[in-house]
């Protein structure tokens, strides 16, 4: 049972000498108020924020008197699993119990996710894949308080310390009307991100969709929106349907030296077979495409990367992000069809 802090004035003077339980409670948040108010970054922040409509200064600074800051997060950013080589990295999602576990999530919710897939022109394994490697299908998508994590990197961690600001500002405008949930009470990864899809504030912002139109965005217990927003992600981003993703290819023996500047397709496939390097799969020669070079278990892997790869780049930054993703994307595919296939 909780007990109850609210007491008239003279009872007030009376319980600071009798007890220590609600008096306590109240100098702790005017200790933690006080801290913020006197933090010249949160004071800038907070007053910057106060020119946005619903906004005011004090208001700001209650909020993040709210956070803790903790090492950990800066930890955590430190030693980000895309610095591995691929030959490291693909085993962490390419596991069979992975597979599995994406085939029967898209069997499970095949009907949801092949609406969303269908309304927004993108596959629907890739929806599925990207699930599956950002929270395992929802079973990991976190435990930091997406505020503590914002504030810790915003104010604490200098190298990227304008993207997180900027990142905690959209948190503020978001308010706790646009999500399910009071912006204190978000709990996601160690940099902020949110939910099964693991979407930054900005990504909610500009990308977040309430897709089972109860009037707010839920992207932890709602598979609806869950999925609805990974979809339009993808198809704001430029997923073009039934179009390739990678191909393995083969690098003659005198075939010119390119080093493509980002994942960005920019050669024509014509033109990188002329500089030799071919492709098994079917290719149009007018499509185009860039080149990857990756360190895998057996060796060198080389492949064309295609528009729909720079789109899962658009998700994370890092080429073995989205070579995961893909290749996590075909294995659930190639299984959903065997199991469609042998019903």
């Amino acid at each position: 049972m909780k007990h109850a802090c609210w007491l008239g004035a003279a009872a007030v003077l009376v319980a600071g000498f009798l007890s220590s339980g609600c008096l306590g409670t109240a100098n702790a948040k005017v200790s933690a108020t006080t801290a913020a108010e006197t933090n010249p970054d949160y004071v800038a922040f907070a007053e910057e924020l106060a020119q946005e409509p619903g906004l005011s200064k004090a208001e700001v600074l209650a909020t993040l008197s709210k956070a803790q800051v903790q090492k950990s997060i800066l930890d955590a950013i430190a030693r980000p699993a895309e610095s591995k080589e691929w030959k490291d990295y693909r085993p962490i999602f390419l596991t069979q119990k992975r597979i599995a576990d994406g085939v029967a999530f898209y069997a499970a919710n095949r009907e949801l996710i092949d609406r969303a897939a269908s309304e927004f022109s993108v596959a629907p394994e890739i929806i599925v894949a990207i699930i599956g490697v950002e929270t395992n299908y929802g079973r990991n998508y976190g435990s930091y308080k997406v505020l503590d994590a914002l504030v810790t990197l915003a104010f604490h961690y200098p190298p990227r310390a304008t993207f997180f600001r900027g990142e905690l500002r959209q948190l503020f405008l978001l308010g706790d009307s646009h999500m399910a949930y009071p912006i204190d009470q978000l709990v996601g990864s160690y940099a902020g991100a949110m939910g099964w899809g693991q979407f930054i504030p900005t990504s909610v912002a500009n990308f977040a969709r309430d897709y089972d139109g109860d009037g707010r965005i839920d992207l932890w217990n709602s598979l609806p929106d869950i999925i609805g927003s990974v979809a339009n992600y993808f198809a704001v981003h430029g997923w073009q349907a039934g179009q390739p993703v990678a191909a393995p290819v083969a690098v003659a023996a005198d075939a010119r030296a390119i080093s493509p500047d980002g994942l960005l397709p920019v050669y024509p496939v014509s033109q990188l077979r002329d500089w030799g390097y071919t492709s098994d799969q079917a290719l149009d020669p007018d499509l185009t495409a860039t080149l990857l070079k990756l360190q895998g278990a057996d060796g060198p892997e080389v492949w064309m990367t295609f528009q729909n790869f720079y789109v899962i780049s658009r998700y994370n930054r890092s080429p073995l992000y989205s070579m995961a993703v893909w290749q996590l994307a075909s294995a659930i595919a190639s299984g959903a069809n065997a199991g469609a296939a042998g019903q």
